[in-house]
């Protein structure tokens, strides 16, 4: 079977699969530079790991200590697909992040469970599948000036829209469309991200390493780099970091590592505005000794 030799999987999606990438290929370059910073730790560790596309049906998922998520980033295209995998591999294999984890953070209604837990998150106001609720009414029910509409189960910005109370009908069809097989969810939108951006913590096994501010590229919204967005260093605050650390530790299950995404407020304070627990981008590259913690983190998983 495809990939039994090695003692890990590092999971990836078909179009990330190849070992090397071309010069003028950055993103890929990226994806290779920080896998090979984690596969140095785990062979640090004795064990040794191999890059698999996750939907790879030769593989026998079985025959890995631990199978790991890295840029499984197809998933949200494929949800089905992906979840019936998840059903398929859980019984057989050591997930990291676990199931229970992966399922949990697929929906963003999970930002619910966190403020239920004490969590500051970005106020949200869910729109259910099948519901027909137009987005200015969501506005002026919420008191908000600007918002931001994006699917509860999503990445890459992938139907992501900033919209005021004069714009809100231009999007009320296009997404009232796609509300009918999808739930969305609206939040105000924050003009700090417009000032300075959005602050990306990075926490392994319940603790801090590195942090970065994520910065949209002039004129948009979205922090993303397929959208333009840009990578900066960053120096986290102490309430940040505790922020970070807290809502890791407010999880569905501990994660071995993951991503607090947080903006901050009108009225200075810092609220989530994610958590990215199953394909996280972690920058490694930019923080090597986070590889050698979370081969740490994956390793102890392992007993």
């Amino acid at each position: 079977m495809a990939g039994s030799r090695a003692d890990i999987a590092l999971l990836t999606d078909r179009r990330y699969t190849a070992p090397e990438a071309a010069p003028d290929d950055w993103y890929l370059g990226n994806i290779l530079a920080d896998d090979r910073l984690l596969a140095e730790g785990l062979a640090l560790r004795g064990l040794s790991s191999v890059r698999l596309d996750w939907a790879d049906d030769r593989v026998d998922w079985e025959a890995f200590r631990g199978v790991v998520f890295r840029t499984t980033w197809d998933y949200y295209d494929r949800q089905q697909e992906f979840a019936a995998w998840l059903d398929r591999v859980e019984p057989v294999a050591r997930l990291i992040n676990d199931a229970r984890t992966v399922r949990w953070n697929l929906d963003k209604h999970y930002l619910s469970d966190l403020a239920s837990r004490g969590i500051p998150v970005v106020p949200t106001r869910f729109l259910e599948r099948g519901s027909r609720v137009p987005l200015a009414a969501v506005l002026e029910a919420e008191g908000w000036k600007e918002g931001v509409v994006k699917p509860a189960i999503s990445g890459g910005a992938r139907h992501t829209h900033r919209f005021d109370r004069e714009s809100a009908a231009a999007l009320d069809a296009p997404i009232g469309a796609l509300l009918s097989d999808e739930a969305f969810l609206v939040q105000p939108f924050e003009p700090d991200i417009m000032a300075h951006g959005e602050d990306t913590l990075v926490i392994i096994d319940g603790h801090f390493t590195h942090a970065l501010t994520k910065r949209a590229k002039p004129g948009d919204f979205r922090v993303q780099d397929d959208h333009g967005g840009t990578v900066h260093p960053c120096e986290p605050t102490a309430a940040q970091i505790a922020l970070a650390e807290r809502a890791m530790a407010a999880c569905a299950s501990p994660p071995a590592y993951g991503r607090v995404d947080m903006v901050r407020l009108a009225d200075g304070g810092w609220a989530v505005m994610e958590l990215e627990l199953i394909e996280p981008e972690l920058w490694l590259r930019r923080h090597p000794p986070a590889a050698a913690a979370m081969a740490a983190a994956i390793v102890a998983r392992l007993s």
